[in-house]
C-alpha cells in the first residue's frame, strides 16, 4: 500500500520502517527534518506537510503525543483532511483520551474519512521487533482494510470494537503495566531496604502466583538500574491522567490507578520524567531514605 506515516520518534520511526521492510511505500513528513531521515535513507518519500503527505496516499498513520497534536494534523491547516481523497483511512496510533478519538473520528467522517483509533503496548523494543499489541476502535471493514499494515508492526492486532475502543483498551492496559511497575518498584526497595538480595527475592516470585511480565521484564532493568527510556515516566504519566479523566466522567472509583497516578506526577515533579517508568524504584529509594547508587 501506499501509506503516510507522521510522528517519527521513539516509537514511530521503527514502526514506519517495519512497514517499509514489508514491502509498502511509506511517505513521511515531519516538522524536523532530522526526523525523517532514518526514513528517507531506507527508502520513504518525504512530502511538504500531512496534507501532501494524505494527498499520496491510501492510509495515514499517526504515532505522536496527544489529542491536540492528533486533532491538529488530522484536521489543522495542512492537516490531513485538507490533503486527502475520499474513502482514506486515518489510524491513529498514540494514545489519547477515547472521547478525543471519538471526536476526531466523527469529524473526519463528515469528510469523507474513516478513523480508526489503534493505540499500541510494547514500547520501543516492541515497536523495534515489530511484535506490538495494537488495540483497534473502528469501522470492521476499515479495519480489514489496513490489517496488513497492523501486521507488519506488531504481533497481536484486535478489533476491540466501535470508534474509541481501541483507547479504553489502551487505558485498561496502562492501568494494568502502571499499578505493576509501582508494585515491583515498592517489592525490589522493600527487598534491598530489608537487606536481602532482591535478584534472589525475584527469582523466587517469578516461580510462583507473583509472576508477571513486568517482574520478569521491568523488574531486571531495576535490578540492572537500567533506566533509559523506552517508555518515558512523563508519558506514563500523562496516559494515566487519561485514565483518571476518565473515571471522573464515569464516575468509577479506580483507587490504584489513583495512587499510581500520583507517583507518576511525583516522578515529573522530581525530575525522573525523562526516565523510563522503571525509575518509580529511584523514586521509592529516595522517600526511603536516599538511593543505593
Amino acid at each position: 500500500m501506499d501509506v503516510g506515516f507522521i510522528g517519527l520518534g521513539l516509537m514511530g520511526r521503527p514502526m514506519a520502517l517495519n512497514l517499509i521492510r514489508a514491502g509498502h511505500r511509506v511517505h513521511v513528513w515531519s516538522r524536523r527534518r532530522e526526523s525523517m531521515l532514518p526514513l528517507l535513507e531506507a527508502g520513504a518519500s518525504e512530502a511538504a506537510s500531512a496534507a501532501d503527505v494524505a494527498s499520496r496516499v491510501e492510509v495515514v498513520i499517526t504515532m505522536v503525543a496527544d489529542a491536540p497534536d492528533v486533532e491538529h494534523v488530522a484536521l489543522g491547516p495542512q492537516g490531513v483532511a485538507e490533503g486527502a481523497r475520499r474513502g482514506l483511512v486515518f489510524i491513529d496510533m498514540s494514545t489519547i483520551a477515547p472521547g478525543a478519538a471519538q471526536a476526531i473520528a466523527a469529524r473526519l467522517k463528515g469528510r469523507g474519512i474513516e478513523m480508526l483509533d489503534a493505540p499500541v503496548s510494547g514500547g520501543e523494543i516492541g515497536a523495534i521487533n515489530a511484535s506490538l499489541t495494537i488495540m483497534v476502535g473502528g469501522d470492521a471493514v476499515a479495519f480489514e482494510r489496513v490489517k496488513p499494515l497492523f501486521e507488519a508492526m506488531g504481533k497481536t492486532v484486535s478489533l476491540i470494537g466501535a470508534s474509541g475502543a481501541g483507547q479504553v483498551a489502551k487505558a485498561c492496559n496502562q492501568i494494568l503495566t502502571g499499578v505493576g511497575v509501582a508494585a515491583v518498584a515498592e517489592a525490589m526497595n522493600f527487598a534491598q531496604k530489608s537487606g536481602v538480595d532482591a535478584a534472589k527475592v525475584r527469582e523466587a516470585l517469578l516461580g510462583g502466583f507473583a509472576y508477571s511480565r513486568v517482574l520478569e521484564n521491568h523488574g531486571q532493568r531495576m535490578l540492572d538500574r537500567n533506566f533509559k527510556p523506552g517508555f518515558k515516566a512523563w508519558m506514563h504519566q500523562k496516559d494515566m491522567r487519561i485514565v483518571m479523566e476518565e473515571a471522573y466522567r464515569l464516575g468509577v472509583a479506580l483507587p490504584s490507578a489513583a495512587v499510581t497516578a500520583q507517583m507518576f506526577n511525583a516522578m515529573v515533579g522530581s525530575g525522573l520524567g525523562e526516565d523510563d517508568s522503571v525509575a518509580m524504584l529511584k523514586l521509592l529509594e529516595r522517600m526511603s531514605g536516599g538511593s543505593p547508587g
